[in-house]
């Protein structure tokens, strides 16, 4: 994705190219093929949704046929987890490679573990305890209620992110937010959850028993089976 004259433009491909992914359906058996797939593109080459979709369809006027519109009716299905999960950047891993990759993004931790002994700040745990206390909830509501708002806490978004690679926090789905008479109002923005809440408390943690170390691996190896042309060495930067 490039900007051009203010413009964002897609390096994808033409709406009648034969490998186009031109539907929400084809990209979920897409993702469910392949395990991983980034939004954007990146480093390695053809491992995103902008890549092998219609690079004209994006933020157009069909809902239907607009990569950007899909990913919140993705993660709303709870098939397939969807957040920042590569690099700091959105994406999408599958439910069969979620427990995989939730064991080694965590490490072996829980977060409670993780902040006892130090390896997680306080920012974070001020989000964990609201997220813990909701089935789901406004990234907005989020950011006031755990007192990052106009006088409170700076870093949300930093937080929010660092959760979410370390598949602590999940976006739910996507929502307008809504004003004193109830009416829907600008771009939709993203509600959280814990992972627990949309794929279960023992599905998520089902791979803790391995080492986080063979879990890397087991991830770095599906990657280069569907995307040959980067290196194993490429993978784990990447996936960092």
């Amino acid at each position: 994705m490039n900007e051009i004259n203010g413009k964002w433009i897609m390096e994808g491909l033409s709406k009648d190219d034969p490998n186009c992914i031109r539907s929400m359906d084809e990209l979920i058996k897409y993702i469910n093929k392949v395990g991983f797939l980034p939004l954007f593109k990146n480093s390695i080459p053809g491992f995103s949704v902008e890549e092998i979709t219609d690079k004209d369809a994006w933020w157009g006027e069909n809902p239907l046929e607009d990569p950007w519109e899909w990913r919140g009716r993705i993660a709303e299905q709870g098939e397939i987890a969807y957040g920042k999960l590569f690099s700091k950047k959105a994406g999408f891993v599958s439910k069969e490679w979620y427990p995989v990759f939730c064991n080694y993004r965590r490490d072996g931790y829980d977060f409670d573990t993780r902040y006892e002994e130090g390896l997680a700040g306080r920012k974070s745990q001020l989000l964990m305890e609201v997220l813990e206390q909701h089935n789901e909830i406004l990234s907005s509501e989020l950011k006031n209620s755990a007192g990052f708002g106009k006088a409170g806490e700076k870093g949300f978004d930093t937080g929010l992110t660092t959760l979410q690679m370390q598949t602590y926090v999940t976006v739910k789905r996507f929502q307008k937010k809504r004003n004193k008479q109830n009416e829907e109002y600008g771009w939709a923005v993203a509600v959280y959850c814990l992972p627990e809440m949309v794929f279960g408390t023992d599905y998520v943690r089902s791979c803790y028993s391995e080492n986080p170390l063979l879990s890397k691996e087991k991830i770095i190896s599906k990657i280069s089976r569907h995307f040959p042309n980067s290196t194993s060495e490429e993978i784990e930067k990447f996936m960092k």
